[in-house]
């Protein structure tokens, strides 16, 4: 219960930052590269999460290890250096 209060406490406390950034840009005639700063990274932030997914729910997405198999597969593959060869 108090890891949620607290979480909430500082989920509450970042956004009041930000809107505190956002208002002053709009507002304020001498808010400046701080104020901007925070402005774009709290909505940097906002826009994330609805880019992310889990891998396992992703369409399309690469299991873990799936590249690391194919090129140990590769490399010991006899014959199958690439010195010497041309492109």
């Amino acid at each position: 219960m108090t890891g949620r209060t607290v979480r909430r406490g500082v989920v509450l406390g970042l956004g009041a930052l930000w809107w505190w950034a956002v208002l002053r840009l709009a507002v304020a005639p001498g808010a400046g590269v701080l104020e901007a700063a925070v402005a774009a990274g709290g909505w940097g932030l906002s826009v994330l999460p609805v880019h992310c997914a889990h891998q396992e729910r992703a369409a399309g997405a690469v299991a873990a290890g799936r590249w690391k198999r194919a090129w140990r597969a590769v490399v010991a593959v006899p014959g199958a250096s690439r010195k010497g060869q041309r492109r």
